[in-house]
C-alpha cells in the first residue's frame, strides 16, 4: 500500500509518499499565494513524477500551517508530531530536533521510540525564522542561498542587538553604511538567529544526537552557529525540507487511513 504525507509551510510546500514502509520520494514547491492550490500542484506533481494514480494512494495526511487547506486528506495532524515521526523515521537515533522554518522555530525532544516527549515553538515573532534571514538576505543584496557559505568566511562577526525584525533590519542598513563587511554581518546575524533558537532547545533539554530540520537547515552557516551556541554537533539529514511531509505519510500508513 502507498500513502501520502503534505506539509503546507508558509514558503514551501513538501510531499512525500511511502510504500511498504520505505520512502518512494519527495516534492518541494514554492507554497504562493493560495495554499490549496499549492497542496494540489505539490501532490499531482508527485503523481506525475512517481507514475502513481491517485487512487493508488491509500490514506493522506496533511500537516503544516495549512494543513486544514488541503481538503483531500484523510486527516490533518500538526507538524510537532509529524516532525518528530519523520526524524525517526529516517533516524531511530534521533532524540532532539530543531526546526526552523520560514514562518516559525520549534525544538522537539523524542524518546528513544520517536515519541514527542517536551517542545518549545517561537511563533510570535519572525526573529528566529526563515522569513527573518529572507528579510537580511534582501536589505544585505545576496542570494538567500548564498548567506551560509558568505557568512561562513568571517573573522569578526558582527554584533547585532535588535531581537525585532525590523529594528534588526534598520541595525544591519546602519552596517552596511558604515562599510562593515558583509560577510562579518550575515555571520552576525547568523549568531543572532542562533541565539534565539537556542533558547528554545534549552527550555527543552534538547539531548543527543540532533538534527536539524526546514528549509533554513541548509544554510551551512546556520548550522554552524547553532552548533556553536550549544557546543553540540548538529546533524542534517538528506531531507530537511520534507522531514514534517515524511512523517506525515508515515502516520498514514500507521493509522491505516
Amino acid at each position: 500500500m502507498i500513502f501520502a504525507g503534505i506539509d503546507i509551510g508558509s514558503i514551501t510546500a513538501k510531499a512525500a509518499l511511502i510504500r511498504d514502509n520505505k520512502l518512494v520520494a519527495t516534492r518541494v514547491i514554492p507554497t504562493g499565494y493560495n495554499p490549496v492550490t499549492a497542496g494540489e500542484k505539490v501532490f499531482s506533481d508527485l503523481l506525475a513524477h512517481t507514475q502513481i494514480n491517485h487512487q493508488d494512494i491509500t490514506g493522506i495526511v496533511a500537516t503544516g500551517y495549512g494543513r486544514k487547506s488541503v481538503e483531500f486528506a484523510n486527516k490533518a495532524m500538526t507538524e510537532i508530531i509529524c516532525h518528530g515521526v519523520g526524524a525517526h523515521f529516517l533516524n531511530p537515533k534521533i532524540r532532539g530536533i530543531i526546526d526552523v522554518g520560514g514562518q516559525d522555530s520549534k525544538a522537539i525532544a523524542l524518546d528513544p521510540n520517536g515519541q514527542v516527549e517536551n517542545f518549545a515553538m517561537n511563533d510570535k515573532c519572525a526573529a528566529g525564522t526563515g522569513r527573518f534571514l529572507e528579510v537580511m538576505a534582501k536589505a544585505l543584496e545576496v542570494k538567500l542561498e548564498e548567506m551560509g557559505n558568505i557568512g561562513l568566511s568571517s573573522c569578526a562577526p558582527s554584533k547585532i542587538s535588535s531581537i525585532c525584525t525590523v529594528f534588526a533590519e534598520s541595525e544591519v542598513i546602519s552596517m552596511i553604511a558604515g562599510q562593515q563587511k558583509r560577510e562579518d554581518i550575515i555571520a552576525g546575524i547568523h549568531e543572532s538567529t542562533a541565539a534565539r533558537v537556542a533558547s528554545l532547545a534549552a527550555k527543552v533539554n534538547l539531548q543527543n544526537p540532533v538534527i536539524m530540520t526546514g528549509g533554513v537547515a541548509k544554510n551551512q552557516g546556520m548550522v554552524k552557529a547553532l552548533e556553536n551556541r550549544l557546543g553540540i554537533k548538529i546533524r542534517v539529514g538528506s531531507f530537511p525540507q520534507e522531514n514534517g511531509a515524511i512523517g506525515a505519510a508515515v502516520l498514514a500508513s500507521r493509522l491505516g487511513l
